[in-house]
């Protein structure tokens, strides 16, 4: 559904904003209200987390109520009631979003947790891949019908998971989690960010700055490609929205493998491997603005980007100061990347206002090379490898 969602809402917002900053404001707000709620319900869900039921109450409610604004998108015949469908799906997503992701810290042993990242990322490939045949087979027929079978299919899903995982979270919990007898010192996401601020290495912030930028300048070409597709290459949106088609496939041929080699060769070095990559696929993009160079640019810069998705909340993790701080420090990840995808489409957008769509992908090497320097000073301050959290 948020697949989905980024690839074809903008073209819905050009029906009402001509402006490519200002689509790529609106495409940001939204994320960035997860900045607000991702801690607060990251530390709820940590505490909900020591009962039989788990996190699941937050993931199954969120994702019924988030479905019926979704689906409401093609039927808003003006902005504001758009805006109301864009901010109210925003709301409810973030509300449960990065409490799903810290699932994983329930049912995966520490130090399988990269790993499992790796398949779990092959799943979420998997949704980039519905959501592009759902641009190329049903939106140029039918755009109401588009919007409902994303909602639907997170519905069933969400069930299916919670009636085979929720059942068994309380043989799920471990020791560490069960542990009540100790005093949580973590008692708001206040005293989480102290405790961040106060870190003799400062590689967690570090680690966020690094984590935000990447975020953005996936979030910006995410949000642009298919408006791009249409302005440039002359495509139908439906086509448009298809071009992320061959960059699923090659997340999901690669995102295992390179889960592997991330747990050899360590999570900072790879995510600057990754941005590497990524910014490759970009220029090949901007060398030839054809369809099918364009598709060859977001596979090579969708693998770049497999390396960060698969590395980048398991380091913060790693970075925990206790293992009952899971679920803030998702929230953290959260605060981080979404205020990385909330800015950075803008700042894409205003850059294709000042030089045209033709060197959108140039603009976005040229962010990419920023990313790339900001890893490279987390890597230099993260001397030793990152140690797994207690």
């Amino acid at each position: 559904m948020w697949n989905f969602y980024d690839a074809q809402v903008p073209a819905q917002l050009r029906h009402f904003v001509s402006s490519a900053t200002v689509i790529g404001l609106i495409m940001g707000l939204d994320t960035g209200l997860g900045v607000i709620i991702q801690p607060w319900m990251g530390l709820i869900s940590d505490r909900l987390a020591l009962r039989r039921t788990g996190r699941w109450p937050i993931v199954v409610a969120g994702a019924c109520v988030a479905a019926v604004p979704f689906a409401l998108i093609p039927w808003a015949t003006s902005l504001p009631m758009l805006m109301l469908c864009i901010f109210t799906f925003g709301l409810t997503v973030n509300s449960f979003k990065g409490v799903t992701e810290t699932l994983v810290s329930d049912y995966v042993a520490p130090q399988q947790r990269g790993k499992a990242q790796g398949f779990i990322k092959a799943g979420v490939s998997l949704t980039i891949i519905v959501s592009a045949l759902i641009s190329l087979l049903v939106v140029d027929h039918s755009l109401k019908a588009a919007f409902a079978i994303p909602p639907i299919l997170m519905i069933v899903m969400v069930a299916l998971s919670y009636r085979f995982l929720g059942r068994r979270h309380p043989t799920a919990l471990r020791r560490e989690n069960t542990d009540t007898d100790q005093a949580d010192p973590f008692s708001s996401p206040w005293v989480v960010l102290k405790d961040l601020a106060r870190e003799p290495s400062r590689a967690r912030l570090l680690l966020m700055a690094g984590i935000f930028c990447f975020a953005g300048m996936w979030a910006a070409l995410r949000s642009m490609t298919t408006p791009y597709g249409t302005e440039v290459l002359g495509m139908t949106r439906g086509a448009a929205g298809g071009i992320a088609l061959p960059g699923a496939i090659a997340f999901l041929i690669c995102v295992v493998p390179l889960a592997y080699l991330s747990h050899r060769l360590g999570e900072l070095r790879m995510i600057r491997y990754g941005i590497a990559l990524f910014v490759a696929g970009l220029l090949v993009g901007f060398a030839e603005p054809t369809p099918a160079f364009t598709a060859a640019s977001v596979a090579i810069a969708s693998i770049g980007y497999a390396v960060f998705s698969v590395n980048g909340l398991v380091a913060l993790w790693s970075l925990a100061p206790n293992s009952r701080v899971l679920g803030a420090y998702t929230g953290l990840y959260t605060v981080a990347s979404a205020s990385g995808m909330a800015l950075g489409p803008a700042l894409l957008g205003v850059t294709v206002d000042l030089t045209g769509w033709r060197y959108m992908f140039l603009n976005a090497a040229v962010f990419g090379a920023v990313t790339f320097a900001v890893f490279t000073l987390v890597a230099r301050r993260a001397e030793r490898p990152l140690a797994p959290a207690s």
